[in-house]
């Protein structure tokens, strides 16, 4: 991104940076069960399988950047100094788990958006973020909040283990509803509600609340971002799953 438990509430810690975070237990989640409503048999939909971009284009154009993005071994891949443009699935999706691998070089960054619309000028100015980072080198890696695996500069992952630049991690981020989860190598770091209170302040007193319509969207694109240096994604897939008001089994 461009710099700036029991139950589906939110629930918020006072961190030493003076931040707020997703409270989801006292330790993070390891396991990656399937959502409540989805069964075993629930068909993927694969977005990126090494060999087609026919899922996705431009934002706010109708036709894939091939300047910007291209196919490089089984992965999709920015075009550093080509056409910086961000790509949208071609469909819209509403409740729905999505998975994929990520990489970036050193001091890359990235993100994954949902809930993206084109009324505005930016995929961010809808969509929230799943941040992609080198944490390390690059200067977001120092706020928790916007380092990788954090809803975008609103909540920090908790629990998280990342891959060494150069090889890749694994996401899944779940959405049902106002529900949200994000998984980051196997762990769930990050689980909140867009309709929670405690939330809704956090981004009133952000980069986003000059967004009306930012986290609001509950059907919408799924984005990758081109931030102008090099990341790829490989097996890119999503499934609906139902509406129901319970969040992965593990709160059941």
């Amino acid at each position: 991104m461009k710099a700036p438990n029991a139950t589906l509430s939110l629930c918020f810690t006072l961190t030493i940076t003076a931040g707020l975070t997703a409270c989801t237990g006292e330790t993070a989640s390891t396991e990656s069960p399937t959502p409540a409503g989805a069964s075993e048999s629930s068909e993927w939909e694969i977005l990126f399988d090494g060999s087609s971009v026919d899922s996705w284009r431009a934002y706010q154009r109708p036709d894939f950047p091939s300047e910007g993005w291209h196919i490089e071994g089984d992965t999709l891949k920015t075009v550093p100094g080509g056409d910086v443009v961000d790509i949208i699935t071609r469909n819209e999706y509403s409740d729905f788990e999505l998975e994929l691998e990520w990489k970036v070089a050193p001091g890359g960054n990235s993100g994954i958006f949902f809930g993206v619309t084109e009324d505005f000028p930016r995929v961010w100015h809808t969509g929230p973020e799943f941040q992609i980072l080198d944490d390390g080198a690059h200067p977001d890696g120092r706020d928790p909040r916007t380092s990788a695996g954090a809803l975008y500069a609103l909540l920090e992952p908790r629990g998280k283990s990342l891959e060494p630049v150069g090889e890749f991690n694994q996401t899944r981020i779940v959405v049902r509803q106002a529900h949200v989860e994000h998984w980051l190598n196997g762990v769930k770091v990050v689980e909140c509600s867009l309709e929670d209170p405690q939330l809704a302040e956090l981004i009133a007193n952000s980069k986003f609340k000059d967004h009306p319509r930012f986290a609001k969207e509950r059907t919408g694109y799924i984005a990758l971002q081109h931030h102008g240096e090099a990341v790829w994604y490989r097996n890119v897939r999503v499934r609906a799953i139902a509406a129901t008001e319970s969040g992965s089994k593990e709160d059941s």
